[in-house]
């Protein structure tokens, strides 16, 4: 991925027969009617290694929703058919009781308020409330969507769970190489993690807090002597 910091207003090249843009971007017809990319906020200008992604990274703490995103939400409510789901964004975004694999109407999960969900931002709009759906918008599969049963829920910097993310980070490939785990990450700051011990639960929640550039930064010289002190 490449990245270079760019101002609020500036002009984006971002291009692509499948162009996906994400926070802190705005696609704009000009008026010859030709299709243009605008950043809306300060930060590090990021794209995927075939161009078809484009985002900017910055200091926000708050999360602002992009379509096609995953994240980890806490569901709030019960409305009409549906659910109010809290995602970290301004406003709670909506879940459709049919916007899971195989649901129908007199077939759909029986979520509870306090259950937690691994979902996709299907709509994002600044005048609308985001909405959500627990499959995987291509093969309408679960494909790891839904809800979110036992586990620990860890907060992080939104800078974070990119990295995570990201194939090319050694966090959790080296913790997968220690111990069992499964781990759910949303790119609204959440990482869902379980194991089969307590222990691992609590070791991985203390190594992405540590990891997190605005926690300690920690290397992996550091988290493997750290991972040392539990086998003693």
């Amino acid at each position: 991925m490449s990245e270079t910091f760019i101002l609020p207003g500036e002009s984006v090249p971002a291009q692509h027969v499948n162009l996906k843009l994400g926070p802190g971007l705005l696609q704009y017809a000009t008026v010859d009617q030709e299709s243009r990319v605008a950043s809306t906020k300060a930060g590090e200008l990021h794209h995927s290694a075939n161009n078809s992604r484009w985002w900017i990274e910055g200091n926000s703490k708050r999360y602002i929703p992009a379509p096609q995103e995953s994240v980890v939400g806490v569901v709030t409510a019960r409305s009409g058919e549906g659910w109010r789901v809290d995602i970290g964004s301004a406003h709670p975004a909506y879940l459709d009781g049919l916007a899971f694999e195989g649901a129908t109407k007199r077939n759909k999960p029986n979520l509870k308020v306090g259950s937690l969900l691994y979902a996709r931002v299907s709509l994002a709009h600044k005048d609308m409330e985001p909405e959500l759906e627990c499959f995987d918008a291509q093969t309408h599969k679960a494909e790891g969507f839904g809800e979110l049963k036992g586990g620990f829920l860890v907060r992080c910097s939104l800078k974070m769970c990119r990295l995570l993310l990201s194939p090319n980070h050694f966090l959790l490939p080296l913790l997968g190489s220690r111990f069992t785990l499964e781990v759910a990450t949303g790119l609204n700051g959440r990482v869902w993690v379980t194991a089969k011990e307590a222990k691992h639960v609590i070791a991985v929640a203390r190594c992405i807090e540590a990891v997190d550039p605005d926690g300690g930064g920690m290397d992996e010289s550091g988290v493997k002597q750290f991972l040392g002190t539990l086998d003693r």
